[in-house]
């Protein structure tokens, strides 16, 4: 395996696990979480003003963002925590589908989302420094060989995606051009996305999925082979990841600017090589 040497807030190497689905989810995209998440419905229905509140939202997405009340919420939901936590700002995170989590961030009713790049929400208010980085990677079932090859080696393949994901901008043209072709595109949705495409990849109902490499280190790291691990088919890109702001706060600019030049400050006085140790990481390792 080759080595990375990993500039600051480059590519990080990242673990993580989720349980299998279970079939009757397969086809619903029923936020399930919802109704069982304490902290989202608190955020919903408190309709008194809590400008030093931040609600940061998305579906769990280990180890960028894991999930909501664990040990371990993810590296960027602890970045940003500390942060605006120094700047006298409560964060409350809350899992929701990703979604569900950019429109009610859309709308104003959650003050932010995790793990976004620009691709996803182009309208929200992005820090200029990112509290993460992603490598978007194809992967197979096991016993699949198909290797990416560019654009044109997706024409003969059946592609699951993530409801409102953004994958980089080369898959996510791609995709545009063929979701109305069940041959070529499906997308899923819900709370556990990643269970998901990884069961329907073992049951061969899709030929590839696209995922983060360093979700998906994480998700073999603690799968305890109940499924086979998928297999990596090639690299698509890297790309950036942000806590980003609802254009519906007035103050999100400023928001955005303090999360960008408290997380270059944590990055200078090596906080956020800490941060990174929680979860048993470094700048420097070798790529999964």
């Amino acid at each position: 395996m080759p080595r990375l040497a990993m500039a600051l807030l480059a590519v990080f190497l990242l673990y993580g696990c989720s349980p299998p689905p279970d079939e009757e989810s397969l086809s619903s995209d029923v936020d399930t979480l919802t109704s069982t998440n304490e902290a989202l419905s608190a955020a919903l229905s408190n309709t008194a003003p809590r400008p030093r509140t931040i609600v940061i939202a998305a579906d769990p997405w280990c180890p960028h963002n894991c999930k909501a009340g664990s040990d371990r919420e993810g590296y960027m939901v602890d970045i940003a925590r500390e942060v605006l936590g120094e700047a006298g700002y409560t964060v409350e995170y809350v899992n929701v589908s990703w979604a569900r989590a950019l429109k009610l961030t859309r709308e104003g009713q959650l003050d932010a989302v995790v793990g976004a790049f620009t691709t996803d929400a182009p309208d929200f208010v992005f820090p200029d420094t990112p509290q993460g980085r992603s490598a978007i990677a194809l992967f197979t079932h096991p016993d699949n060989r198909w290797v990416y090859d560019g654009l044109a080696s997706l024409h003969s393949q059946k592609l699951l995606v993530i409801n409102r994901y953004s994958y980089t901008d080369e898959l996510d043209r791609y995709i545009e051009e063929h979701q109305d072709n069940p041959e070529r595109i499906w997308v899923i949705a819900g709370p556990s996305p990643l269970d998901r495409a990884i069961y329907l990849l073992d049951q061969h109902r899709t030929d590839i999925f696209a995922e983060d490499i360093y979700v998906m280190a994480w998700w073999e790291m603690n799968n305890n082979d109940a499924v086979p691990a998928p297999r990596q088919a090639g690299l698509v890109d890297e790309i950036d990841a942000f806590v980003a702001f609802s254009p519906a706060r007035e103050d999100a600019k400023e928001l955005a600017k303090l999360l960008a030049e408290g997380t270059r400050q944590l990055m200078d006085s090596g906080r956020v090589q800490q941060i990174l140790e929680q979860y048993g990481l470094s700048l420097w390792t070798e790529m999964p």
